[in-house]
């Protein structure tokens, strides 16, 4: 059914939280997003609960009000963005060994979280150079590779990760870059900075803060000066600009591609680039059915 403009909202949010109950928690929650009629992905581990979800503001907003209802979920705060589509073509609720797979069991974000950095003060640091006792500012991506083709903040560091799990190993042999500075890490919408920002704080760097919310919570709360790009979302919008719209849908045949849409070429920081084929949008359902395919691949769904 068609919708009218800009009428579906999109929802990501996660929670670090022990889950003991996770085979009935994904069935009630199977049901709960069947009936409200959403479509998208939750993931559920005993670390936590990490989702993006599609619908009607009427339908999101029961879905989050019976999410609030639990405990365990009522901190949970809900990033938005508006679309004329659904961007997802089915439900999906998975379970995982971790909400973000990172391979390193000691860090948990839930018995508490490494300085978070909010979004005005960071552009604020960005634009005097140094934090407010004079350090040096270095800005760390944590992200992908494919999402950081499309997109990252000016002069960040960016170590080309094929996947998360390479991140330990990459800022332990780069220690001394950091050394005497103030890093503020980011990804899409805080949930590997949780993770990041503690590793790094273990390894003795003193001065590591996360941005709050991530890269969508920036756009939402400035005027996006000093991103560079277009941000990489996991759903079939691919990307949304600085005013946090999708970029223009793919032509006909060009569905595993992300390109530029200036004219004829593609502007700075949106080269055309290859996505990995487990997140490809796909053509057809799989005949599996959904739990198809669930790869650990795939699963990094879950780096929002």
């Amino acid at each position: 059914m068609p919708h009218s403009r800009m009428s579906i909202v999109n929802v990501s949010a996660y929670r670090f939280v022990s889950l003991d109950d996770l085979p009935m928690l994904r069935e009630r929650m199977r049901e709960r997003c069947a009936a409200l009629d959403l479509k998208g992905t939750i993931l559920l581990a005993p670390e936590g609960i990490n989702l993006f979800l599609a619908g009607s503001r009427a339908r999101i907003d029961a879905f989050i009000d019976w999410l609030h209802e639990d405990p365990r979920f009522a901190a949970v705060v809900p990033k938005e963005s508006l679309s004329g589509t659904v961007p997802f073509r089915r439900l999906r609720v998975r379970l995982k060994q971790e909400i973000i797979t990172m391979r390193q069991p000691a860090i948990r974000p839930e018995g508490g979280r490494a300085p978070a950095l909010d979004a005005v003060t960071l552009q604020r640091w960005l634009a005097q150079g140094h934090d407010d006792d004079g350090r040096a500012l270095v800005m760390l991506d944590t992200r992908n590779d494919y999402e950081t083709a499309l997109g990252t903040f000016a002069d960040a560091v960016d170590y080309q990760l094929a996947s998360f799990t390479g991140f330990p190993a990459a800022i332990a042999a780069d220690r001394e870059r950091y050394a005497g500075k103030t890093v503020v890490s980011y990804c899409t919408g805080g949930i590997r900075c949780e993770k990041a920002a503690l590793h790094m704080r273990d390894l003795g760097m003193s001065h590591v803060y996360q941005l709050e919310g991530g890269i969508l919570n920036y756009l939402e709360l400035t005027d996006g000066r000093y991103w560079r790009g277009d941000c990489f979302v996991f759903d079939e919008r691919v990307a949304l600009d600085k005013q946090l719209r999708a970029l223009p849908p793919l032509p006909c045949g060009e569905s595993a591609e992300v390109r530029g849409h200036a004219g004829d070429g593609a502007e700075p920081g949106r080269p055309s680039i290859s996505l990995p084929a487990s997140i490809r949008p796909s053509s057809q359902p799989s005949p599996l059915g959904e739990e198809a395919n669930a790869t650990s691949t795939e699963l990094d769904w879950s780096g929002a």
